[in-house]
């Protein structure tokens, strides 16, 4: 098997960029980390390639940005829009630019990490989600190619990410429909390949099961994307079977979906969204959603990539961004 600078950083204990710049004689790198970097590619026999002797040389200033989505619906959800402008905002400030492109499917997405790193053009890439098995990931891993993700990777402890804890926002937010009387909750969840999906998911559960409430899989519709109609039409499924006290859904494009059907068929129903975007509050009963702060989710991403390329030692991998629960007239 061939080795890698990622090798050569889990052998000297520093990121795989300290080992690129390194191997580019950056001055930024102290006298004692080089020592160390160069007794572990010693020890490994490993022999620079070309990318890595010139990455740091040949900086562009530049970071490259995917988002998962298709053109039609690029900037639909202000999610992407929101840390999008936290990941300019630290750019600007250290004199980086964005080049971003977007893609419908993992493949596509994959497609364009290949143009970035092979042309040259960026430094850096941010990615803006994390799936289950990650192709982007995995490659940018193998070609020790720095990157950061938004949003918790499974392997939490080479990678540079952001994001934050799904799993507990969900279980504050479903503890705090139970204590307002609700008893059977609905969960409206995106597909379950994201892993913040996955997190938000269990966070219901666990609070259902904490309280001693039965999950029940009648009440729990996972949908292919996170739009209006597809929130609306998983309340009409869920309704098929009950009607229940509350509804969860982890986006807030997902419950204005919910909030419409409930509107439609004079249902007394409460409706709660993750995100917390403008039309939030203007929504008919207005929407309560938790805040996850994604301009602040994108600002960290972009340090947290930027100190890296620069050869300062980050002393944490990951940032957690806190959220907050607004309450609206949708849980009173």
């Amino acid at each position: 098997m061939a080795i890698t600078i990622k090798d050569v950083a889990k052998l000297a204990n520093v990121s795989p960029s300290t080992v690129s710049r390194v191997i580019s004689q950056s001055p930024r790198i102290s006298e004692a980390t080089k020592k160390l970097v160069y007794a572990a590619m010693e020890e490994l026999k490993y022999k620079p390639n070309a990318i890595a002797r010139n990455l740091a040389n040949a900086s562009t200033k530049t970071l490259g940005l995917i988002i998962p989505n298709q053109d039609e619906n690029l900037f639909k959800n202000p999610f992407f829009i929101q840390a999008m402008r936290g990941i300019s905002i630290y750019a600007q400030k250290k004199n980086y630019k964005i080049m971003f492109n977007y893609g419908a499917s993992p493949e596509e997405e994959l497609k364009f990490v290949h143009e970035f790193v092979n042309s040259k053009w960026v430094d850096g890439i941010i990615l803006l989600t994390a799936y289950e098995n990650d192709l982007c990931i995995d490659y940018l891993n193998h070609e020790a190619f720095p990157f950061v993700v938004v949003g918790r990777p499974y392997n939490i402890h080479d990678i540079m990410w952001v994001d934050n804890d799904n799993f507990q926002a969900t279980y504050n937010l479903v503890n705090t429909l139970i204590q307002k009387g609700c008893q059977d909750i609905a969960f409206i969840g995106g597909p379950q390949k994201y892993i913040f999906s996955k997190d938000r998911l269990e966070g219901y559960k666990r609070a259902l099961e904490l309280r001693n409430l039965t999950v029940n899989d009648d009440l729990i519709y996972e949908t292919r994307d996170f739009t209006e109609e597809y929130g609306y039409n998983a309340m009409l499924e869920i309704c098929k079977q009950r009607i229940p006290h509350a509804v969860v859904t982890t986006d807030d494009l997902l419950g204005f979906g919910a909030l419409k059907f409930i509107r439609e068929n004079d249902l007394k129903v409460k409706v709660t969204g993750f995100n917390n975007i403008t039309l939030s509050a203007y929504q008919i009963p207005s929407l309560t959603s938790v805040d996850i702060k994604a301009e602040d989710l994108g600002y960290n991403a972009a340090k947290l990539l930027i100190k890296s390329l620069e050869g300062i030692e980050n002393t944490v991998n990951h940032y957690i961004v806190g959220t907050n629960l607004i309450e609206r007239d949708s849980t009173k």
